[in-house]
């Protein structure tokens, strides 16, 4: 592939293309730093998953051995063959099933009793997911987990929907803003940037086409060298603007690993006060639980705030597919349906005529539920009684004592590997109480000024790009990164994801990219004397 067409590559596609040409076999080991996925797991909500899955299949045998075997039915003495069983397991997961059989009727929604037989039935997944949006045995807690680890348990009043994880509930938000006429096609509005790359490419679609307003942070150097990022009056003031409708805000941010600072979230707060009520906003915070003491801005402004939320980074559960959107009960996106002008109104209301009789009783979440299966489907809709199963364990174990050793181990992980990395690279300590330590975005440019001087890094600016220095490390060193200026950050930043190689790889990611830059110092310093 030319020069030219690498350069037009989305930054995934890159990577992948460059994963093609690389030969593991030879020269050095691949670390590949480019994507996402973790290298953790969490076994014991694992465990707890196939025991109860192991459980509720001797239920459906209790009264048959043929292959055909019966649906779960309630039962006075289920709880007592549930104890019985855990007695005959040992391990984390037996144990843990244990404590969610004391757990308190605020974290499960109901007695105990009642949860087992709706989890044994969901986890055989025999019947559709009913009701639609969410199973009782999942809701509650999954809204307790929310409070705890996104809200700082501040009493908000909100429903959940399960979704087939984060990107099934970015896609479905979109959607459904334009089922509604929340949005029209060509409408204005903000993304806070950097942001995960699909934020700024969804827009561009023809059926969204949306006027886009960037909200740029800027990194910042805190007392004692520490760094963040920090978003200025005047770019938070373009919100001011009453065409921007909604404001789409990743919180951490990705890739810069980022939690917005408590005074953005009062500036916020006080621009919906005065002159943007009726601002809509959509905040994913899929690396929440990386941050101690994080507080969502759905915490802070729930009236105006739709949540997503995904299990899959934190419990290294990209492939189960879980995650959550969560809308106050009184919010402004069913305000602003009821405002719709008589035509859209009408419009709108034909639409979902075959959910209800009654359109205004049908609320923005339950939409979300109807077009997440084109209407027509909504009698089936729902995440699958599995993975809502899965995620409700997931939910209780971060609540348990054990959950929360899980998560200092996991942000010690992180911490650790960032720090290898920037102190090799000679780069300042991001500041711990907004940093998720997830990813790294590095400047390569300012980064090749202070280690190598302005002269040579107009040399480079002049005759490389980010993307031709991606492909000299992938090729040279068997480094592949992540080009950024997709997210909206630095032309000449790259990504580090923190979360998929082992932590003792990092300093050597550091030592390899230094290698290139030496090679390509010495060259132009050979070149300058011929």
């Amino acid at each position: 592939m030319a020069e030219s067409e690498l350069e037009t590559l989305s930054p995934f596609e890159l990577s992948l293309y460059l994963e093609r040409q690389i030969d593991p076999h030879q020269g050095l080991p691949l670390l590949n730093a480019g994507r996402g996925n973790p290298n953790w797991t969490a076994p014991t909500p694992r465990e707890a998953f196939f025991l109860l899955g192991q459980f509720a299949v001797q239920e459906t045998l209790r009264s048959t051995p043929q292959l055909t075997a019966r649906q779960i039915q309630p039962s006075v003495q289920r709880v007592a063959r549930f104890t019985e069983f855990l007695a005959g397991h040992r391990g984390s997961g037996a144990k843990f099933l244990k404590t969610v059989s004391q757990a308190p009727e605020n974290q499960l929604g109901e007695p105990f009793e009642d949860w087992l037989t709706q989890a044994c039935d969901a986890i055989i997944g025999d019947n559709y997911p009913a009701p639609v949006r969410c199973l009782p045995v999942a809701e509650q807690p999954l809204k307790a987990y929310l409070s705890r680890e996104l809200f700082q348990n501040r009493p908000l009043a909100f429903d959940v929907f399960p979704t087939e994880g984060g990107t099934a509930g970015i896609c479905y938000l979109f959607d459904t803003l334009m089922h509604t006429g929340l949005l029209d096609a060509g409408d204005r509005i903000a993304l806070f940037l950097p942001t995960f790359a699909p934020y700024l490419e969804l827009p561009k679609l023809p059926h969204y086409h949306f006027d886009v307003v960037k909200i740029r942070a800027h990194q910042v150097q805190e007392a004692g060298g520490r760094t963040s990022y920090w978003y200025a009056d005047e770019e938070l003031a373009k919100l001011r603007d009453p065409r921007v409708k909604a404001a789409f805000i990743v919180n951490p941010s990705n890739p810069t690993a980022n939690a917005l600072a408590p005074a953005t979230l009062k500036t916020l707060q006080q621009l919906v006060a005065g002159p943007r009520p009726d601002l809509m906003i959509l905040s994913d915070d899929v690396y929440g639980t990386f941050v101690p003491q994080f507080l969502s801005v759905f915490a802070a402004l729930p009236h105006n705030t739709a949540l997503l939320y995904s299990f899959s980074k934190y419990f290294g559960a990209t492939g189960w597919r879980v995650g959550a959107l969560a809308v106050a009960k009184d919010n402004i996106f069913d305000e602003l349906i009821a405002k719709l002008p008589s035509d859209v109104k009408t419009r709108v209301d034909a639409r979902y005529a075959s959910v209800t009789t009654d359109p205004d009783d049908l609320g923005f979440i339950d939409r979300l539920v109807a077009d997440s299966r084109d209407i027509a489907l909504n009698h089936a809709a729902g995440l699958s009684g599995p993975q809502q199963v899965m995620s409700a364990l997931f939910a209780l174990y971060g609540m348990a004592t054990e959950g929360q050793a899980y998560k200092r181990e996991v942000i010690n992980i992180c911490r650790t590997r960032e720090k290898q990395l920037l102190a090799v690279m000679g780069l300042a300590q991001p500041l711990p109480a907004l940093d998720t330590a997830y990813y790294c975005d590095i400047d390569l440019l300012k980064w090749i000024t202070t280690r190598y001087g302005a002269s040579f890094a107009k040399y480079v600016q002049k005759r490389w790009t980010v993307t031709k220095l991606l492909v000299a490390l992938a090729k040279q060193q068997h480094v592949m990164l992540l080009k950024t200026s997709a997210f909206g950050s630095s032309p000449w930043a790259v990504r580090v994801s923190l979360a998929n190689l082992a932590t003792s790889q990092y300093e050597e990611i550091g030592t390899r990219l230094i290698a290139l830059m030496d090679g390509i110092q010495t060259d132009w310093q050979k070149e300058a004397l011929a």
